[in-house]
Protein backbone atom coordinates (compact mmCIF):
# COMPACT_ATOMS: atom_id res chain seq x y z
CA UNK A 1 0.00 0.00 0.00
CA UNK A 2 1.37 3.39 -0.99
CA UNK A 3 2.05 5.81 1.85
CA UNK A 4 0.29 9.15 1.29
CA UNK A 5 2.10 12.33 2.26
CA UNK A 6 0.69 15.81 2.76
CA UNK A 7 2.26 17.05 -0.46
CA UNK A 8 0.33 14.35 -2.38
CA UNK A 9 -2.87 16.17 -1.48
CA UNK A 10 -1.44 19.51 -2.59
CA UNK A 11 -0.26 17.90 -5.82
CA UNK A 12 -3.74 16.46 -6.49
CA UNK A 13 -5.30 19.86 -5.82
CA UNK A 14 -2.96 21.59 -8.28
CA UNK A 15 -3.54 18.94 -10.93
CA UNK A 16 -7.29 19.42 -10.57
CA UNK A 17 -7.33 23.21 -10.82
CA UNK A 18 -5.09 23.05 -13.88
CA UNK A 19 -7.22 20.34 -15.49
CA UNK A 20 -10.35 22.38 -14.78
CA UNK A 21 -8.84 25.28 -16.72
CA UNK A 22 -8.46 27.68 -13.81
CA UNK A 23 -4.85 28.14 -14.88
CA UNK A 24 -3.86 28.14 -18.56
CA UNK A 25 -0.50 27.45 -20.16
CA UNK A 26 2.18 29.86 -18.84
CA UNK A 27 -0.13 31.31 -16.16
CA UNK A 28 1.60 32.09 -12.88
CA UNK A 29 0.56 29.89 -9.95
CA UNK A 30 0.10 31.12 -6.36
CA UNK A 31 3.31 31.80 -4.47
CA UNK A 32 4.54 29.24 -1.97
CA UNK A 33 3.45 31.48 0.89
CA UNK A 34 -0.01 32.10 -0.58
CA UNK A 35 -0.71 28.42 -1.24
CA UNK A 36 0.55 27.32 2.17
CA UNK A 37 -1.87 29.76 3.81
CA UNK A 38 -4.73 28.85 1.48
CA UNK A 39 -4.40 25.09 2.11
CA UNK A 40 -3.16 25.33 5.71
CA UNK A 41 0.01 23.36 5.03
CA UNK A 42 3.66 24.18 5.53
CA UNK A 43 5.75 25.95 2.93
CA UNK A 44 7.94 22.85 2.61
CA UNK A 45 4.86 20.80 1.70
CA UNK A 46 3.97 23.25 -1.07
CA UNK A 47 7.56 23.28 -2.30
CA UNK A 48 7.61 19.46 -2.55
CA UNK A 49 4.32 19.46 -4.46
CA UNK A 50 5.54 22.11 -6.89
CA UNK A 51 8.83 20.24 -7.40
CA UNK A 52 7.00 16.97 -8.03
CA UNK A 53 4.81 18.56 -10.70
CA UNK A 54 7.81 20.30 -12.24
CA UNK A 55 9.63 16.95 -12.45
CA UNK A 56 6.86 15.48 -14.61
CA UNK A 57 6.66 18.59 -16.78
CA UNK A 58 3.31 19.99 -15.66
CA UNK A 59 4.95 23.14 -14.27
CA UNK A 60 8.13 25.09 -14.87
CA UNK A 61 9.91 27.50 -12.57
CA UNK A 62 11.35 30.94 -13.24
CA UNK A 63 14.02 32.55 -11.06
CA UNK A 64 12.48 35.05 -8.63
CA UNK A 65 9.11 34.55 -10.30
CA UNK A 66 7.77 31.26 -8.97
CA UNK A 67 6.00 28.52 -10.89
CA UNK A 68 4.01 28.58 -14.12
CA UNK A 69 1.88 26.06 -15.99
CA UNK A 70 3.27 24.14 -18.93
CA UNK A 71 0.86 23.41 -21.78
CA UNK A 72 -1.97 21.38 -20.24
CA UNK A 73 -3.57 18.20 -21.50
CA UNK A 74 -6.90 19.99 -21.91
CA UNK A 75 -5.36 22.21 -24.61
CA UNK A 76 -3.88 19.33 -26.61
CA UNK A 77 -6.76 18.83 -29.01
CA UNK A 78 -7.28 22.53 -29.70
CA UNK A 79 -3.55 23.05 -30.34
CA UNK A 80 -3.06 20.01 -32.55
CA UNK A 81 -2.63 21.18 -36.13
CA UNK A 82 -4.04 19.63 -39.27
CA UNK A 83 -1.56 18.06 -41.70
CA UNK A 84 0.08 20.98 -43.50
CA UNK A 85 2.23 21.46 -46.54
CA UNK A 86 5.43 23.34 -45.75
CA UNK A 87 6.19 26.72 -47.32
CA UNK A 88 9.19 28.24 -45.55
CA UNK A 89 11.53 28.75 -48.48
CA UNK A 90 11.05 32.50 -48.98
CA UNK A 91 11.51 33.40 -45.30
CA UNK A 92 14.42 31.00 -44.91
CA UNK A 93 16.21 32.46 -47.91
CA UNK A 94 15.72 36.02 -46.65
CA UNK A 95 17.49 35.03 -43.44
CA UNK A 96 20.07 32.53 -44.61
CA UNK A 97 21.38 34.62 -47.52
CA UNK A 98 22.28 37.55 -45.28
CA UNK A 99 25.81 38.79 -46.04
CA UNK A 100 28.49 37.12 -43.96
CA UNK A 101 29.65 39.75 -41.49
CA UNK A 102 31.44 39.60 -38.18
CA UNK A 103 28.67 39.90 -35.61
CA UNK A 104 29.19 41.48 -32.22
CA UNK A 105 26.90 38.77 -30.84
CA UNK A 106 27.01 35.66 -33.09
CA UNK A 107 24.11 33.71 -31.60
CA UNK A 108 22.18 32.81 -34.75
CA UNK A 109 23.79 29.83 -36.46
CA UNK A 110 23.90 26.49 -34.64
CA UNK A 111 27.56 25.86 -35.42
CA UNK A 112 29.82 24.44 -32.71
CA UNK A 113 32.76 26.24 -31.17
CA UNK A 114 35.77 25.48 -33.35
CA UNK A 115 38.38 27.31 -31.28
CA UNK A 116 40.70 24.78 -29.71
CA UNK A 117 43.64 22.45 -30.15
CA UNK A 118 41.47 19.48 -31.16
CA UNK A 119 40.02 21.30 -34.17
CA UNK A 120 43.48 22.47 -35.21
CA UNK A 121 44.67 18.86 -34.99
CA UNK A 122 41.68 17.75 -37.06
CA UNK A 123 42.47 20.16 -39.89
CA UNK A 124 46.15 19.31 -39.73
CA UNK A 125 45.11 15.70 -40.32
CA UNK A 126 42.88 16.72 -43.22
CA UNK A 127 45.79 18.69 -44.71
CA UNK A 128 48.13 15.71 -44.36
CA UNK A 129 45.65 13.40 -46.07
CA UNK A 130 45.10 15.97 -48.81
CA UNK A 131 48.81 16.03 -49.59
CA UNK A 132 48.89 12.22 -49.61
CA UNK A 133 46.06 12.10 -52.17
CA UNK A 134 48.28 13.56 -54.90
CA UNK A 135 50.13 10.23 -54.99
CA UNK A 136 46.97 8.07 -55.06
CA UNK A 137 44.66 7.47 -58.05
CA UNK A 138 41.39 9.39 -57.73
CA UNK A 139 38.41 7.36 -56.53
CA UNK A 140 35.09 7.67 -54.71
CA UNK A 141 34.24 6.13 -51.36
CA UNK A 142 31.20 3.95 -51.99
CA UNK A 143 28.51 3.20 -49.38
CA UNK A 144 28.44 2.26 -46.59
CA UNK A 145 31.62 4.36 -46.22
CA UNK A 146 35.27 4.23 -45.18
CA UNK A 147 35.77 1.11 -43.05
CA UNK A 148 38.11 2.82 -40.58
CA UNK A 149 35.65 5.68 -40.12
CA UNK A 150 32.82 3.23 -39.54
CA UNK A 151 34.90 1.57 -36.79
CA UNK A 152 35.26 4.93 -35.05
CA UNK A 153 31.58 5.82 -35.48
CA UNK A 154 30.74 2.42 -34.02
CA UNK A 155 32.78 3.31 -30.91
CA UNK A 156 30.97 6.65 -30.58
CA UNK A 157 27.62 4.87 -30.89
CA UNK A 158 28.66 2.31 -28.29
CA UNK A 159 29.71 5.12 -25.94
CA UNK A 160 26.10 6.32 -26.25
CA UNK A 161 24.83 2.84 -25.36
CA UNK A 162 23.91 1.69 -28.87
CA UNK A 163 25.25 -1.82 -29.37
CA UNK A 164 25.29 -2.59 -33.07
CA UNK A 165 27.73 -4.12 -35.52
CA UNK A 166 29.83 -2.15 -37.97
CA UNK A 167 27.85 -3.47 -40.94
CA UNK A 168 24.74 -1.80 -39.50
CA UNK A 169 26.24 1.70 -39.96
CA UNK A 170 26.25 3.76 -43.15
CA UNK A 171 28.16 7.04 -43.46
CA UNK A 172 26.16 9.97 -44.86
CA UNK A 173 26.84 13.49 -46.07
CA UNK A 174 25.84 14.97 -42.71
CA UNK A 175 22.81 14.39 -40.51
CA UNK A 176 20.44 16.14 -42.90
CA UNK A 177 21.12 13.67 -45.69
CA UNK A 178 20.56 10.84 -43.22
CA UNK A 179 17.14 12.25 -42.32
CA UNK A 180 16.32 12.61 -46.02
CA UNK A 181 17.29 9.00 -46.68
CA UNK A 182 15.15 7.82 -43.78
CA UNK A 183 12.05 9.67 -44.98
CA UNK A 184 12.60 8.46 -48.54
CA UNK A 185 12.74 4.89 -47.27
CA UNK A 186 9.53 5.25 -45.27
CA UNK A 187 7.30 7.60 -47.28
CA UNK A 188 6.07 8.76 -50.66
CA UNK A 189 5.09 12.24 -51.79
CA UNK A 190 1.75 13.23 -50.25
CA UNK A 191 2.18 11.07 -47.14
CA UNK A 192 1.66 12.47 -43.64
CA UNK A 193 4.49 12.57 -41.10
CA UNK A 194 4.65 13.83 -37.51
CA UNK A 195 7.34 16.13 -36.13
CA UNK A 196 7.91 17.96 -32.87
CA UNK A 197 6.84 21.57 -32.75
CA UNK A 198 8.84 23.76 -32.79
CA UNK A 199 10.99 21.91 -35.31
CA UNK A 200 14.35 22.69 -36.93
CA UNK A 201 13.62 24.71 -40.07
CA UNK A 202 16.09 22.69 -42.17
CA UNK A 203 13.98 19.61 -41.51
CA UNK A 204 10.79 21.44 -42.47
CA UNK A 205 12.42 22.57 -45.73
CA UNK A 206 13.48 18.99 -46.39
CA UNK A 207 9.93 17.73 -45.87
CA UNK A 208 8.73 20.45 -48.24
CA UNK A 209 11.13 19.22 -50.93
CA UNK A 210 9.90 15.63 -50.46
CA UNK A 211 6.28 16.68 -50.89
CA UNK A 212 5.25 15.42 -47.45
CA UNK A 213 2.46 16.81 -45.28
CA UNK A 214 3.40 17.63 -41.71
CA UNK A 215 1.51 17.30 -38.44
CA UNK A 216 3.22 19.42 -35.80
CA UNK A 217 3.02 17.84 -32.35
CA UNK A 218 3.51 20.28 -29.45
CA UNK A 219 6.75 19.81 -27.54
CA UNK A 220 7.47 20.81 -23.94
CA UNK A 221 10.78 22.05 -22.59
CA UNK A 222 10.61 19.54 -19.74
CA UNK A 223 9.08 16.52 -21.50
CA UNK A 224 9.84 16.72 -25.19
CA UNK A 225 7.11 15.71 -27.61
CA UNK A 226 3.57 15.70 -26.15
CA UNK A 227 2.65 12.02 -25.96
CA UNK A 228 -1.10 12.68 -25.57
CA UNK A 229 -1.12 14.91 -28.65
CA UNK A 230 0.86 12.36 -30.64
CA UNK A 231 -1.52 9.57 -29.64
CA UNK A 232 -4.47 11.71 -30.72
CA UNK A 233 -2.82 12.48 -34.07
CA UNK A 234 -2.07 8.80 -34.67
CA UNK A 235 -5.73 7.98 -34.08
CA UNK A 236 -6.90 10.61 -36.58
CA UNK A 237 -4.46 10.42 -39.50
CA UNK A 238 -2.43 7.75 -41.34
CA UNK A 239 0.97 8.89 -40.13
CA UNK A 240 3.80 7.10 -41.95
CA UNK A 241 6.74 8.20 -39.80
CA UNK A 242 7.56 10.18 -36.65
CA UNK A 243 10.67 12.36 -36.36
CA UNK A 244 11.85 13.21 -32.85
CA UNK A 245 14.94 14.57 -31.13
CA UNK A 246 14.78 13.15 -27.58
CA UNK A 247 18.15 14.66 -26.68
CA UNK A 248 18.11 18.47 -26.89
CA UNK A 249 15.63 19.36 -29.58
CA UNK A 250 16.54 22.13 -31.99
CA UNK A 251 15.44 24.87 -31.20
CA UNK A 252 14.21 24.45 -27.60
CA UNK A 253 16.90 22.17 -26.19
CA UNK A 254 14.23 19.96 -24.57
CA UNK A 255 15.29 16.62 -23.06
CA UNK A 256 12.74 13.81 -23.07
CA UNK A 257 12.65 11.89 -19.74
CA UNK A 258 13.12 8.12 -19.80
CA UNK A 259 9.46 7.41 -19.01
CA UNK A 260 8.33 9.65 -21.85
CA UNK A 261 10.64 7.76 -24.22
CA UNK A 262 9.07 4.48 -23.21
CA UNK A 263 5.59 5.96 -23.63
CA UNK A 264 6.51 7.22 -27.10
CA UNK A 265 7.52 3.73 -28.20
CA UNK A 266 4.33 2.32 -26.70
CA UNK A 267 1.80 4.74 -28.22
CA UNK A 268 3.42 4.87 -31.67
CA UNK A 269 2.12 1.33 -32.20
CA UNK A 270 4.42 0.15 -34.96
CA UNK A 271 4.83 3.47 -36.78
CA UNK A 272 8.52 3.92 -37.70
CA UNK A 273 10.42 6.50 -35.65
CA UNK A 274 13.36 8.54 -36.91
CA UNK A 275 15.58 9.51 -33.97
CA UNK A 276 17.76 12.57 -34.61
CA UNK A 277 20.57 12.48 -32.03
CA UNK A 278 23.03 15.04 -33.39
CA UNK A 279 23.22 16.82 -30.01
CA UNK A 280 23.14 13.61 -27.95
CA UNK A 281 26.84 13.64 -27.05
CA UNK A 282 26.66 17.18 -25.64
CA UNK A 283 24.94 16.28 -22.36
CA UNK A 284 25.86 18.11 -19.14
CA UNK A 285 24.78 15.39 -16.71
CA UNK A 286 24.10 11.68 -17.09
CA UNK A 287 23.07 10.59 -20.62
CA UNK A 288 19.68 8.95 -21.05
CA UNK A 289 19.16 5.82 -23.18
CA UNK A 290 18.27 6.55 -26.78
CA UNK A 291 15.05 5.35 -28.36
CA UNK A 292 17.22 3.00 -30.42
CA UNK A 293 18.44 1.37 -27.20
CA UNK A 294 14.88 0.96 -25.91
CA UNK A 295 13.44 -0.28 -29.22
CA UNK A 296 12.66 -4.01 -29.31
CA UNK A 297 10.78 -3.97 -32.63
CA UNK A 298 13.53 -2.71 -34.97
CA UNK A 299 11.51 0.33 -36.01
CA UNK A 300 13.74 3.18 -34.81
CA UNK A 301 16.08 4.63 -37.41
CA UNK A 302 18.96 6.27 -35.53
CA UNK A 303 20.79 9.30 -36.94
CA UNK A 304 23.87 11.11 -35.68
CA UNK A 305 26.50 13.48 -36.98
CA UNK A 306 29.82 15.15 -36.20
CA UNK A 307 28.42 18.52 -37.28
CA UNK A 308 27.49 19.66 -33.76
CA UNK A 309 30.35 18.05 -31.85
CA UNK A 310 33.28 18.82 -34.17
CA UNK A 311 32.58 21.04 -37.17
CA UNK A 312 29.58 21.38 -39.45
CA UNK A 313 31.91 21.82 -42.43
CA UNK A 314 32.91 18.16 -42.23
CA UNK A 315 29.48 17.01 -43.48
CA UNK A 316 29.88 13.58 -41.89
CA UNK A 317 26.90 11.83 -40.39
CA UNK A 318 25.78 8.25 -39.99
CA UNK A 319 22.60 6.23 -39.96
CA UNK A 320 21.66 2.98 -38.23
CA UNK A 321 18.51 1.88 -39.98
CA UNK A 322 18.02 -1.79 -39.07
CA UNK A 323 15.71 -3.48 -41.55
CA UNK A 324 15.82 -0.41 -43.81
CA UNK A 325 19.63 -0.39 -44.09
CA UNK A 326 19.97 -2.11 -47.49
CA UNK A 327 17.37 0.19 -49.04
CA UNK A 328 19.11 3.26 -47.61
CA UNK A 329 22.54 2.21 -48.88
CA UNK A 330 21.05 1.76 -52.37
CA UNK A 331 19.64 5.29 -52.14
CA UNK A 332 23.03 6.57 -51.00
CA UNK A 333 24.69 5.07 -54.03
CA UNK A 334 22.13 6.42 -56.47
CA UNK A 335 22.11 9.87 -54.86
CA UNK A 336 25.78 10.79 -55.06
CA UNK A 337 27.74 7.78 -56.38
CA UNK A 338 29.94 7.81 -53.32
CA UNK A 339 31.69 10.39 -51.11
CA UNK A 340 35.13 11.92 -50.76
CA UNK A 341 37.42 9.30 -49.25
CA UNK A 342 39.91 12.03 -48.33
CA UNK A 343 37.62 13.57 -45.71
CA UNK A 344 36.39 10.25 -44.35
CA UNK A 345 39.88 8.78 -43.97
CA UNK A 346 41.24 11.96 -42.35
CA UNK A 347 38.40 12.14 -39.84
CA UNK A 348 38.83 8.43 -39.07
CA UNK A 349 42.50 9.05 -38.29
CA UNK A 350 41.61 11.96 -36.01
CA UNK A 351 38.92 9.99 -34.15
CA UNK A 352 41.30 7.08 -33.58
CA UNK A 353 43.82 9.39 -31.86
CA UNK A 354 41.65 9.75 -28.74
CA UNK A 355 41.47 13.53 -29.10
CA UNK A 356 37.76 13.46 -29.89
CA UNK A 357 36.77 12.18 -26.46
CA UNK A 358 38.92 14.82 -24.77
CA UNK A 359 37.36 17.45 -27.03
CA UNK A 360 33.84 16.33 -26.08
CA UNK A 361 34.57 16.57 -22.36
CA UNK A 362 35.94 20.07 -22.83
CA UNK A 363 32.99 21.18 -24.99
CA UNK A 364 30.42 19.90 -22.48
CA UNK A 365 32.01 22.06 -19.77
CA UNK A 366 32.35 25.04 -22.11
CA UNK A 367 28.77 24.89 -23.38
CA UNK A 368 27.34 24.52 -19.89
CA UNK A 369 29.29 27.54 -18.67
CA UNK A 370 28.34 29.54 -21.76
CA UNK A 371 24.67 28.77 -21.30
CA UNK A 372 24.70 29.72 -17.62
CA UNK A 373 26.52 33.00 -18.18
CA UNK A 374 24.42 34.00 -21.19
CA UNK A 375 21.17 33.15 -19.39
CA UNK A 376 22.16 35.18 -16.34
CA UNK A 377 23.11 38.23 -18.41
CA UNK A 378 19.98 38.12 -20.57
CA UNK A 379 17.46 37.45 -17.79
CA UNK A 380 19.00 40.14 -15.59
CA UNK A 381 18.77 42.64 -18.44
CA UNK A 382 15.17 41.77 -19.36
CA UNK A 383 14.09 41.90 -15.72
CA UNK A 384 15.20 45.54 -15.54
CA UNK A 385 12.05 46.44 -17.49
CA UNK A 386 8.90 46.22 -15.31
CA UNK A 387 6.65 45.44 -18.29
CA UNK A 388 8.79 42.39 -19.15
CA UNK A 389 9.19 40.98 -15.66
CA UNK A 390 7.49 37.56 -15.44
CA UNK A 391 6.52 37.89 -19.12
CA UNK A 392 9.30 35.84 -20.70
CA UNK A 393 10.78 32.37 -20.37
CA UNK A 394 14.30 31.32 -21.34
CA UNK A 395 14.86 27.58 -21.61
CA UNK A 396 17.81 26.10 -19.68
CA UNK A 397 18.67 22.89 -21.57
CA UNK A 398 20.63 20.11 -19.88
CA UNK A 399 22.87 19.80 -22.92
CA UNK A 400 23.78 21.24 -26.35
CA UNK A 401 24.36 24.96 -26.97
CA UNK A 402 20.87 26.14 -27.91
CA UNK A 403 18.26 27.99 -25.88
CA UNK A 404 14.76 29.25 -26.65
CA UNK A 405 13.35 32.57 -25.51
CA UNK A 406 9.56 32.93 -25.28
CA UNK A 407 8.44 36.57 -25.25
CA UNK A 408 5.02 38.25 -24.96
CA UNK A 409 2.81 37.61 -28.00
CA UNK A 410 2.92 41.31 -28.91
CA UNK A 411 6.54 40.94 -30.00
CA UNK A 412 7.23 39.86 -33.58
CA UNK A 413 10.54 38.01 -33.57
CA UNK A 414 11.08 38.52 -37.31
CA UNK A 415 10.91 42.29 -36.78
CA UNK A 416 13.26 41.82 -33.83
CA UNK A 417 15.62 39.84 -36.05
CA UNK A 418 15.61 42.61 -38.67
CA UNK A 419 16.42 45.25 -36.04
CA UNK A 420 19.13 43.08 -34.50
CA UNK A 421 20.92 42.49 -37.80
CA UNK A 422 21.40 46.26 -38.11
CA UNK A 423 23.18 46.15 -34.73
CA UNK A 424 25.31 43.13 -35.77
CA UNK A 425 23.39 40.90 -33.37
CA UNK A 426 22.68 37.47 -34.81
CA UNK A 427 19.71 35.34 -33.68
CA UNK A 428 16.94 33.31 -35.34
CA UNK A 429 13.24 34.26 -35.23
CA UNK A 430 10.76 31.65 -34.04
CA UNK A 431 8.68 31.94 -37.23
CA UNK A 432 11.23 29.69 -38.93
CA UNK A 433 10.50 26.71 -36.71
CA UNK A 434 6.89 25.97 -37.68
CA UNK A 435 4.75 25.77 -40.82
CA UNK A 436 2.11 28.29 -39.73
CA UNK A 437 4.17 30.94 -37.91
CA UNK A 438 3.13 29.69 -34.47
CA UNK A 439 6.28 30.92 -32.73
CA UNK A 440 6.53 34.49 -33.99
CA UNK A 441 7.04 35.64 -30.37
CA UNK A 442 10.00 33.28 -29.79
CA UNK A 443 13.72 33.46 -30.50
CA UNK A 444 16.44 30.82 -30.78
CA UNK A 445 19.95 31.55 -29.55
CA UNK A 446 23.15 29.59 -29.95
CA UNK A 447 25.62 30.07 -27.11
CA UNK A 448 28.36 27.89 -28.64
CA UNK A 449 30.57 30.91 -29.24
CA UNK A 450 29.52 33.02 -26.27
CA UNK A 451 32.27 35.09 -24.68
CA UNK A 452 31.93 37.21 -21.57
CA UNK A 453 33.25 40.28 -23.36
CA UNK A 454 32.26 43.92 -23.64
CA UNK A 455 30.85 43.25 -27.12
CA UNK A 456 28.55 40.46 -25.92
CA UNK A 457 27.43 42.41 -22.84
CA UNK A 458 26.69 45.54 -24.85
CA UNK A 459 24.83 43.46 -27.43
CA UNK A 460 22.65 41.84 -24.78
CA UNK A 461 21.81 45.28 -23.39
CA UNK A 462 20.92 46.45 -26.91
CA UNK A 463 18.86 43.30 -27.52
CA UNK A 464 16.79 43.98 -24.40
CA UNK A 465 16.24 47.57 -25.55
CA UNK A 466 15.01 46.36 -28.95
CA UNK A 467 12.66 43.86 -27.30
CA UNK A 468 11.10 46.50 -25.06
CA UNK A 469 10.78 48.83 -28.05
CA UNK A 470 8.67 46.20 -29.85
CA UNK A 471 6.63 45.32 -26.75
Amino acid sequence: MKVEYKYDGVERYLRQVIEDGLFQAHDKLPSIRQLSQQLSVSKNTVIRAYQALEAIGLLYSQPRSGYRVQQTSSTVESNLSQPNSVDLLSMSKSILVQPTVKHRMPAGSAHPNTQGTAIRSLYAEIGRHSRMQTHIPSHYQLPPGNSELIKQLLKISQDLGINVKSQEIAVTHGGQQAISLAFRALTQSGDIVAVESPCYFGTLLLLESLGLKVIEIPSHNALGIDIDALELALSQWPIKAILVTPNFNNPTGSLMPIEARKQLLAVSDGVPIIEDDVFGSLYFGVPLPSLKMLDDQDRVIYINSLSKTLDSRLRIGWIIAGKYQVQIEKSLLSENMGSLNLMQSAVAEFLSSGKYRQHLNKMRRTYQQNQQRFAKLLTNELNKYPSLQDQFHLSRPEGSFLCWLTLPHSIDSFQLYQQCIKQKISLLPGNLFATQGQYQHCVRFSTANFEDTVEWRESIIKLAQLIIKLH
